[in-house]
């Protein structure tokens, strides 16, 4: 029985899935901020004490909620992510799309890949939807308060994590099987889609694109001037608004691709047989 090809589908979080930064909807107004007011703080901050920006807004988060007495535990954590409002479809999404993947013929498996907080995904609506959810993790102490930034996914670093996916290298704390050379992997690079919003995207989205995978960009209404020099720069293939709905230009787009995609690989199989019968023919 041939086996299916596995498509990965690849999500950045924040203006991807959901509307605004994760940070928004509950985390920042607890404090008593605007996410503006936030945010500049964060900025401020990292600038005067010359820290990576990713490790310098989990430091901030963080400090600010003990400085205000709310307990920063991944409970609490996970409380602030209920309140994530998603794009229209988002959430019927997923089974819906891999109700199409096995009709033609394909596995589909869904990945989130952030620089977010992944205790507040943890929290949200869809975070079952997703094989793995790689994210920004805090190390908490015995008492359950987060003491230390345990992993922090920066821009480019998120690459890292395309290669996890493809090589199925899901302990994060393994770094052998991410690096060793893998002949046979489980997702190739053409077997992938990468969603995402603009420029904190570029290098996860230039990179699929090179390999042979499928890149686009979503915009907002009335904010398609964000993405369009991505296109124009050949950084990724395609440019779409963010509205997951049923007959939608994205659910459309997304459908297409998967059966360019399983006929690509019907191909490579039809001519690997080929290759296979004409070498037995010639020993």
């Amino acid at each position: 029985m041939r086996k299916k090809p596995t498509i990965a589908l690849m999500y950045d979080f924040d203006k991807t899935l959901c509307d605004a930064d994760m940070q928004h909807y509950t985390f920042i107004p607890n404090l008593g901020m605007t996410s503006d007011q936030f945010w500049s703080d964060v900025e401020q901050f990292r600038r005067k004490n010359y820290m990576e920006s990713i490790l310098g807004y989990m430091y901030y988060s963080m400090n600010i909620c003990k400085e205000k007495g709310i307990p920063f535990t991944k409970e609490y954590l996970r409380s602030t992510g209920k309140d994530i409002r998603f794009y229209k479809g988002v959430q019927n999404w997923f089974s819906r799309i891999n109700k199409y993947g096995e009709s033609i013929g394909v596995n589909i498996e869904h990945y989130v890949i952030s620089s977010g907080i992944k205790e507040i995904i943890e929290g949200c609506d869809i975070k079952d939807e997703f094989k793995k959810i790689f994210a920004c993790q805090y190390y908490f102490d015995e008492s359950g308060e987060a003491i230390w930034p345990k992993i922090a996914i920066n821009y480019t670093q998120k690459t890292q994590y395309i290669f996890r996916i493809s090589k199925a290298a899901f302990d994060e704390s393994d770094n052998k099987k991410v690096n060793d050379k893998m002949s046979d992997r489980p997702i190739p690079y053409q077997n992938m889609i990468y969603f995402g919003d603009g420029m904190t995207d570029i290098p996860c989205m230039t990179f699929v694109k090179k390999q042979g995978g499928i890149s686009i960009a979503l915009y907002q209404k009335g904010q398609k001037n964000k993405v369009t020099d991505l296109l124009l720069d050949e950084r990724v293939n395609y440019i779409c608004p963010a509205d997951y709905q049923e007959g939608g230009d994205l659910d459309a787009l997304v459908k297409c691709i998967l059966q360019k995609m399983q006929l690509s690989h019907s191909l490579c199989l039809k001519q690997r047989r080929q290759r296979q019968r004409e070498s037995k023919k010639n020993s």
